[in-house]
């Protein structure tokens, strides 16, 4: 690729994909999706689209929801779950698929109000795990979204 600048990483993961043709990516333990580590919204859309049954809906909602909420979000896969964040800042929401459940990540959940229910073993970041049957507050989501982006970030 040396040289050549006219292929941007979505056209490089456009012709890769038309080549394996449509091929779905093997799913992890829980369900969660395998994706190349990449960065834009071509690998975070992947994932989505590879999330199996009622959490690819679920996952659509929610990148709709970040995009409409901070329309300058930078977005990648890394470490199998979607990362989103403000460039200069960092990552501030990370996404994972489990068997019964999809989990939101806020790294800097703690200093949210109010604070996401889920707790972790790290200091800064709280959970959301979203079930099935459960009803996303949007409101709330999007206003935790806000609040996040606001703050420093994991490295990008």
């Amino acid at each position: 690729m040396a040289g050549n600048t006219s292929k941007t990483p979505t056209k490089i993961a456009k012709k890769v994909t038309a080549k394996r043709g449509a091929a779905q990516p093997r799913l992890l333990a829980g369900g969660n999706p395998q994706i190349a580590k990449g960065y834009g919204d071509a690998p975070v859309q992947a994932y989505i689209a590879a999330m199996p049954g009622w959490k690819r809906d679920l996952g659509r909602n929610l990148d709709a929801l970040i995009v409409r909420t901070i329309p300058e979000v930078q977005k990648a896969v890394k470490w199998n779950s979607p990362l989103y964040g403000i460039e200069g800042q960092g990552w501030f929401l990370g996404i994972h698929t489990f068997t019964n459940y999809v989990k939101v990540a806020f790294f800097r959940g703690a200093s949210l109000r109010p604070v996401p229910p889920g707790e972790s073993k790290q200091q800064h970041t709280r959970y959301l795990n979203i079930r099935e049957n459960d009803q996303l507050d949007e409101i709330q989501f999007v206003g935790w979204v806000k609040q996040a982006s606001a703050l420093p970030g994991e490295q990008m």
